[in-house]
């Protein structure tokens, strides 16, 4: 359903019902949390096809009204802690909705939806908005668009952890058979200790009777031993194997994830999901799992022990036990939230440890050191904060609940050395009793102290899941259609795209490009060049009209097909930490080196290459940085050359070179783009001389189209954009700037 749509209670329905004829086409229908004055309160929001209405919530009075054709103006005005929806109509008050900040993303988009249906426009919203609540309970999210803690069901977490068990299904038996034979043997012990003191040491009796009872405890402790190095091993290897595949699943998911994904996350964070968040859940199946199984059997096989030997000292043992039960309960929904929180804290510090130092260079032009040793403080003593307050709570109830163990101790003593003194207990009845209560305890103690164990596992499982539940791009749809070969025919048919649908960067884009075509965009900086790019890639779907490649929807096509027919060279040039030759045959998995380095001899790169001290096996470093500007952009030109794409997108792909190096850049585009359809973008005019159009967007829209003759014979947008351009080259050279004057258009 619609966020946009939501149910109305039969109070406010009833309301509405009785002013809206069956016809009138509701598109909005959502609820506010705040009244007029300011307090927490409901009313209703209703935008139809004819009009607007705000219905207060029940036992108020009053319907507001007002009809699309005389709002004048809808906007947002954000206040002190919340924020209202202000609708102005002609010659009256203007009409007032308020609301909590944590519905502003929705209102936002209400507020343009309102302004395309007054205009006349087809109204677009987005079918997903950003959440900062759960929509079950209410709660504030850990992180905007994130799971909620409260209403995730552990249980089902448990069976999907364990789920990845499965492939090693055969190991797992054999590991559970030594984690439930350890406790049975285990229990074995303190019976011998029994049957020497009462039947050996008490009485007396002949010191060969020694001999079996100690060959039978030092097998007991050698079986034991060897079970614990098998099952560590055998734990090891499954809890890493396991951790291996979850990684791996994780990793393959955030492949395949829409760019709009990551519009919405910090690196950091996801990088936590790998590391800490991965890390603690492998922790809980090497230890968590196969512990819990065999404290469970020594558990359950103790207690029985123990009302064999006496129920009446059973009772006294387990005085304490509720107090643990309840105490338990109450520390894991204490820790449960905090631990929540560290893990946001944890991803928020590797998100601006991440960032920092890639920006390291930023950093120090800017001599910010100590701005980001501030913020990088802030964000660690967010950390400490949370951990130290986890911590504190954890160990106060280890304290009394270790406390309350010894209690337990001492009603043993004291109890049964009365049943002693009275001759109904044995010596070596209590000592074994003894025994058995610390076999008893120490489960008692695992099971309180596996609430902090689990709760951070499970914590990073469901932060791990949530990655892995949400929506990939369609890459194995089986109804897309295949298109192997492609002729480059693109076609933009009624466009409007916004990367928030309520607020178009383009609209209502037409035009048609033929195969082999070289297309220009220009126009001014925000006015949505790049944007045409990424919908031509697919990176981001329209929110009306359609891309076309060779007649067919871009949406039907297979993305595998889609992308292997586009090749890209970016201003921000990236390259993989690798050598210059593996990132020119990055395009083309299997290039032979005569194709790499015929790329490079057309990209004008060979002649650099092969002055480097291992030539085409020389290191790039990270993100390309043992290179300059113009030597990345050089071999990312190789690489979509070599990629040998239908359709070429240049932005702003001579952007680092100097005038020379340009020059030859230029007369290997101009080879390049021959059999090609070509997009590119150039911030120097001068560059896309030769481009067969130029399509000029002015506002997001479609301004001119025509080649650089024809716009500058118009006059027009271009024709300005090119004056300007001219004025600032020539401000340049007076002011002692580097820019070539002959750069500049004439």
């Amino acid at each position: 359903m619609s966020p946009f749509l939501e149910v109305l209670p039969p109070e406010i329905d009833a309301k509405l019902q009785n002013i809206k004829p069956p016809e009138e086409q509701t598109h909005i229908q959502v609820a506010t949390d705040l009244i007029d004055n300011g307090s927490f309160g409901e009313q209703w929001l209703v935008v139809t096809d004819q009009r607007l209405l705000v219905i207060p919530s029940e036992g108020a009075d009053g319907v507001v009204e007002v009809p699309l054709n005389v709002i004048t103006e809808t906007r947002i005005e954000e206040l002190v802690g919340a924020s209202r929806l202000e609708v102005e109509h002609d010659g009256t008050e203007p009409t007032y909705l308020y609301y909590s900040n944590s519905l502003s993303p929705k209102f936002v988009e209400i507020a343009e939806g309102i302004k395309q249906l007054t205009k006349g426009e087809t109204l677009t919203l987005p079918t997903e908005i950003e959440r900062s609540r759960c929509d079950t309970c209410g709660r504030l999210l850990p992180e905007k668009d994130g799971i909620c803690p409260a209403c995730v069901k552990k249980w089902d977490t448990l069976k999907r952890i364990v789920g990845y068990l499965s492939p090693y299904r055969g190991k797992v038996a054999v590991l559970m058979t030594f984690a439930l034979a350890t406790p049975l043997i285990n229990l074995i012990p303190p019976l011998i200790y029994r049957y020497v003191i009462d039947d050996i040491l008490t009485p007396r009796a002949s010191a060969g009777l020694l001999i079996l009872p100690a060959i039978g405890l030092l097998g007991i402790l050698l079986s034991s031993f060897l079970f614990e190095i098998i099952s560590g091993l055998m734990r090891a290897d499954v809890a890493s194997q396991t951790s291996r595949d979850i990684r791996t699943q994780l990793y393959q998911h955030v492949q395949y994830m829409p760019v709009r994904f990551y519009d919405k996350r910090q690196v950091g964070n996801l990088i936590s999901r790998f590391t800490n968040d991965a890390d603690r859940l492998e922790m809980f199946l090497l230890f968590g799992i196969p512990f819990m199984l065999s404290n469970g059997l020594m558990l359950v096989g103790t207690l029985g022990v123990l009302l064999y030997l006496s129920w009446k000292l059973t009772f006294y043992a387990l005085l304490p036990v509720p107090l643990l039960v309840v105490g338990s309960l109450f520390i894991w929904r204490r820790m449960r939230p905090i631990w929540i929180r560290w893990h946001a804290k944890w991803s928020q510090l590797s998100s601006h440890l991440n960032e920092s130092i890639s920006g390291i260079r930023i950093v120090k032009a800017f001599a910010q050191e100590d701005r980001e040793a501030v913020r990088f403080n802030a964000r660690n003593e967010e950390l400490w904060s949370v951990s130290v307050t986890g911590e504190r709570n954890w160990f106060i109830f280890f304290a009394v609940m270790n406390f309350l163990i010894s209690f337990g101790m001492f009603f043993i003593w004291y109890f049964g050395g009365l049943q002693i003194l009275r001759g109904e207990l044995t010596y070596g009845v209590l000592m074994a009793f003894l025994r058995y209560l610390w076999q008893l305890y120490r489960p008692l103690q695992f099971f309180s102290q596996i609430n902090n164990f689990i709760t951070r596992a499970f914590a990073g499982a469901e932060r791990i899941f949530e990655i892995i539940d949400t929506r990939s791009e369609s890459f194995d749809d089986p109804e897309a259609t295949p298109i192997p070969q492609a002729e480059g025919h693109v076609s933009f048919k009624q466009v409007t795209f916004g990367y928030d649908s309520g607020k178009p960067v383009l609209h209502e884009i037409n035009f048609d490009v033929k195969p082999g075509e070289m297309i220009g965009l220009v126009g001014k900086s925000g006015v949505g060049k790049s944007t045409v790019i990424n919908l031509i890639c697919r990176f981001y779907d329209v929110n009306r009209g359609s891309v076309e490649i060779d007649g067919v929807d871009i949406r039907k096509i297979r993305l595998e097909d889609l992308r292997s027919h586009i090749g890209m060279v970016h201003q921000d040039v990236f390259l993989f930490d690798g050598t210059i030759g593996e990132n020119i045959g990055y395009g083309k998995p299997g290039a032979t080196l005569e194709e790499i380095v015929s790329a490079a001899i057309a990209a004008e790169a060979h002649e650099f290459i092969v002055t480097k001290p291992d030539g085409y096996d020389t290191k790039v470093g990270e993100r390309g940085g043992q290179l300059s500007g113009g030597e990345k952009q050089r071999i990312a030109i190789a690489r979509a050359i070599l990629h040998d794409p239908k359709i070429l997108i240049l932005d702003e792909a001579t952007s680092s070179l100097d005038s020379a190096t340009e020059k030859k850049i230029q007369a290997a585009i101009a080879r390049l783009v021959k059999g090609r359809t070509t997009f590119a973008i150039a911030h120097r005019l001068s560059t896309l001389r030769n481009a067969d159009r130029l399509i000029v967007l002015e506002d997001g829209r479609v301004g001119e189209i025509g080649t650089h003759e024809e716009l500058m014979d118009r006059k027009g947008i271009f024709y300005n954009l090119v004056h300007t351009q001219q004025q600032t080259s020539a401000i340049m050279v007076v002011g002692g700037g580097k820019d070539d004057p002959n750069q500049a258009e004439r």
